[in-house]
């Protein structure tokens, strides 16, 4: 009993975040939209740069060797990453070519589908650029780090959904419909506020884009009723 009203409890949870998923896909595409429309050569050439790194990590993925473990380290490292910034402890971290597995203190949501959301190779360039940017020039190199950082978030993306399709427990824990919706939401924020470090847009910008769409979801919804 106790089993079935979690279930009950996970897939209403699952279907309020889809409103939300949708406010938030609206409130980061104008974001986007917003800088290309008042972007000049040099926006518009990141945007290139950002886009030829991404076509080449796809490209690599479908038609070379799949560097399997070191997305399976990248995976384990970002659940006790998430573990230990939520306050939990990690007992243990194993890493083979069959796989991997940590083991942490306690879990919750956030710690489950980290890995699915949080693309850590792509935040550890953009942690670097901002450490090299103190002692060094690197705006220079700019379209060298917007194409690493297309690599990099591609690398996420492929095999976030590669992971996914493959009936993954993380996913089973929580349920299809909240674990899913979560991983759309929490990507597209992270996909907003990375937009937000990289270019003239401001946080309050974003925050600004996300009220008014969720208001106006929200009123949409309402109105149904």
């Amino acid at each position: 009993m106790k089993k079935l009203a979690r279930g009950i409890l996970l897939f209403a949870c699952g279907l309020c975040l889809i409103p939300l998923c949708v406010s938030v896909s609206l409130s980061t595409v104008s974001l986007i939209r917003s800088l290309h429309s008042a972007s000049g050569s040099g926006t518009q050439a990141s945007s290139w740069a950002f886009g030829i790194g991404f076509t080449l990590w796809v490209l690599l993925y479908l038609l070379a060797p799949r560097p399997v473990r070191t997305y399976v380290l990248a995976h384990e490292l970002t659940h006790a990453l998430w573990a230990l910034a939520s306050g939990e402890r990690v007992w243990g971290f194993k890493l083979s070519k069959d796989g991997g597995r940590v083991v942490v203190s306690g879990n919750n949501l956030l710690i489950t589908l980290a890995p699915y959301f949080f693309p850590l190779y792509t935040v550890l360039v953009i942690a670097l650029y901002f450490l090299l940017s103190l002692f060094w020039d690197v705006q220079n190199y700019e379209l060298f780090w917007m194409a690493l950082v297309g690599f990099t978030w591609a690398f996420h993306v492929t095999f976030t959904i590669g992971t996914l399709l493959s009936h993954q427990s993380d996913v089973r824990e929580y349920g299809r419909l909240l674990s899913y919706t979560a991983i759309y939401l929490l990507n597209l924020i992270g996909v907003g506020f990375w937009t937000v470090a990289v270019s003239t847009a401001t946080v309050e910008d974003y925050i600004g884009l996300l009220r008014s769409d969720f208001l106006y979801i929200w009123h949409w919804i309402v109105g149904l009723f």
